[in-house]
């Protein structure tokens, strides 16, 4: 008997279960919070003015020191990523960011072809009255490729354009003359890369007295016999100065040295 009303009470709540009405899932959606609509357009961000004509390219880029070294959490510090004549451009030296000479002291002096250059004299009288010798870039010097000449070396298998000036721009199409200097007569100064972008005067180091330079321009061949190679300090102008007799001045950095430079000196045939 017990057994027959179980029975029947579970048919009976099941039966009640399939009867009971079906209601669906109640759902509460609330709109987005006020601050989202009605942003304002003006820009209320504090921005700090930086010096947009600075060279942040590869002249001045730094490989930094090696962690755990002495310099490693200095600014500034390490070794440059493309050794030319730049390094010392943000603190005066002999060649700033836009490739004009600086004096030792850091600052930079007007005269030759404009502001920014080292001033040379293009009379007949140097120290002591001296006569001295000067042949100035004109429109006409340039040959159709917008170069001065062509710089060979025999001895290192060296053979390239001269451009004027020795800022990026022209180190990076060959090696680069001095704006200021003498392009025939006198002397000639001349700066060039000696790795990263161009490597065109990364030997001139290891020159013997004795070796020929010949420089090629619109005017002819001068022909250089090389009479001294030394290191000079980055702050050292001298070899820019203008002579009595021609020569050709080749300059370019020490690697791993940026406060110093190697100075090609070469005098032409009498």
């Amino acid at each position: 008997m017990k057994r027959h009303l179980c029975i029947f009470f579970l048919t009976a709540a099941l039966a009640a279960l399939c009867v009971a009405p079906a209601s669906a899932l109640e759902y509460s959606i609330d709109g987005a919070d006020d601050y989202l609509f009605g942003r304002p357009t003006s820009d209320d961000t504090i921005y700090e003015w930086e010096n947009p004509n600075v060279d942040r390219g590869k002249n001045t880029a730094l490989i930094p020191p090696g962690f755990g070294t002495p310099t490693s959490y200095l600014p500034g510090s390490g070794e440059y990523l493309t050794h030319n004549l730049a390094p010392g451009a943000l603190n005066g030296g002999l060649v700033n960011q836009v490739g004009s000479v600086g004096n030792p002291d850091g600052g930079t002096s007007t005269g030759g072809t404009g502001g920014g250059y080292p001033t040379v004299d293009t009379g007949t009288s140097g120290s002591g009255g001296q006569a001295t010798a000067f042949t100035e870039v004109t429109s006409s010097m340039y040959y159709s490729n917008r170069s001065l000449g062509t710089l060979k070396i025999p001895s290192i298998g060296l053979t390239v354009g001269v451009y004027e000036g020795t800022g990026s721009a022209p180190l990076l199409k060959g090696a680069g003359h001095f704006e200021g200097t003498s392009i025939w007569l006198g002397n000639v100064c001349v700066a060039g890369h000696n790795r990263g972008v161009r490597n065109d005067f990364g030997k001139i180091h290891t020159l013997r007295t004795g070796d020929t330079i010949t420089f090629t321009t619109v005017l002819g061949t001068m022909t250089y016999s090389v009479s001294s190679v030394t290191k000079v300090a980055v702050t050292d102008t001298s070899g820019l100065s203008v002579t009595a007799h021609n020569q050709i001045t080749l300059y370019t950095c020490v690697e791993d040295q940026p406060a110093y430079r190697w100075c090609v000196k070469a005098v032409a045939a009498s």
